[in-house]
């Protein structure tokens, strides 16, 4: 492992620094041996030990500190022990800096056939190829040390909003106890850490209750899961402001898998540190790119004869370098550059709007930030622009 250096001083093992706050907001600084995170912070989704489309510099060029991988995926194909044995992660994707592995229990839900939840772990079949696997909390931590992360997630049952009460009752408490096991098999090696992640469906009081346990287990980061799984956006922003409370200010916040740049924004002043989305990937390979002027979809036939970038003042080559009809005639004769430009066009925007979260905390004019940049997703285009 190479060792990250602050200021001098070698780094060692793993903490959060804040820098300032603007109400709920906060903006620091993770460090860990392999770099530093600032926060808030995107994660790009690198599923399958890549961020689809991209190369590992040019994401890292964009602003990235950190990527996410994921267990269940790795564990199938092409396995932890193999990854292990050639080196860990890092080396075997070309990413020598921090990285996030979330520990599968999402994806065995919604992924796999035939599963099995028991309290021991979840019995599953492959989506690949049908091969029986078990995953209980030791193996997804023992999965993720193989795979040499350094932020490793504990094993939880994420369900689908809206469920009853009692079925997210029922995955709550299971996900705690799977957060002792965890904890346990995970120890306290140095320069890494384990997050809990709370649970609780829609219901305030499950959530405190998750909040609390898991505070109470003295882990180095809390992640708040079940969310961005059907709800609106409003019942997620309320069980953001129900869970903050009770989660240490001195440790950082994870809303795992969200969301839209809108989402983003009001999770950041509502003090979120962290995120993760496949959407600025995923929607990049469909034609759909963000962008200070909002939403647009190169697919539209409006682009066809548009000679213009989709934004000269973006700083991404992507954004700036090539004429909307070259990118609408790339994604409607579905070539892989097309997927690749607009997949970066993507990541560049979520990075551009996290740095300007942060500077916008640091100066104390969050909520001014923030309003100019609805106006200008609601606004979109003027004639003459982009200019």
């Amino acid at each position: 492992m190479t060792n990250s250096k602050i200021a001098g001083a070698t780094v060692t093992d793993f903490s959060f620094h804040l820098a300032a706050r603007d109400g709920a907001a906060r903006t620091g600084e993770i460090r860990m041996p392999r770099g530093v995170i600032r926060t808030p912070a995107f994660m790009p989704v690198g599923t399958a030990a890549t961020v689809k489309g991209m190369y590992p510099e040019q994401v890292k060029a964009l602003g990235a500190d950190v990527v996410l991988g994921n267990t269940y995926h790795l564990m199938l194909r092409p396995g932890a022990e193999r990854v292990a044995k050639l080196g860990g992660l890092h080396k075997f994707m070309n990413w020598p800096h921090p990285i996030l592995t979330d520990s599968g229990g999402f994806q065995v839900m919604s992924l796999s056939q035939l599963r099995k939840l028991t309290e021991e772990g979840v019995t599953f079949q492959s989506h690949i190829d049908g091969s029986k696997h078990v995953l209980t909390p030791e193996r997804s931590v023992e999965i993720q040390n193989l795979l040499g992360s350094d932020i490793v997630m504990q094993l939880d049952e994420c369900v689908s909003l809206p469920c009853e009460d009692k079925v997210a009752e029922k995955a709550m408490r299971l996900s705690l106890r799977w957060a002792e096991r965890c904890k346990a098999a995970f120890g306290n090696p140095a320069g890494r850490a384990l997050f809990g992640i709370v649970q609780g469906g829609a219901v305030p009081a499950l959530r405190i209750e998750s909040a609390r346990e898991l505070v109470a287990m003295d882990l180095k980061g809390y992640a708040i899961g079940g969310l961005a799984v059907g709800e609106p956006q409003d019942v997620m922003l309320a069980m953001i402001e129900t869970v903050e409370p009770h989660l240490p200010t001195e440790k950082p916040r994870y809303l795992m898998g969200v969301g839209t740049p809108d989402d983003l924004v009001e999770a950041v002043s509502r003090g979120i540190d962290m995120f993760d989305c496949v959407m600025p990937t995923r929607a990049g390979r469909h034609g759909q790119i963000f962008t200070r002027f909002g939403r647009m979809n190169l697919k539209n036939a409006k682009h066809a004869e548009d000679p213009r970038p989709i934004d000269p003042q973006s700083s991404c080559q992507a954004a700036n370098g090539y004429a909307r009809a070259y990118l609408h005639h790339l994604v409607k004769s579905e070539e892989m550059l097309g997927k690749m430009l607009l997949t970066w066009v993507n990541l560049a925007y979520y990075q551009e709007l996290m740095a300007g979260l942060r500077a916008a905390i640091a100066e104390g004019r969050l909520q001014e930030f923030i309003a100019e940049t609805k106006e200008g997703w609601a606004r979109g285009e003027t004639v003459g622009e982009p200019a």
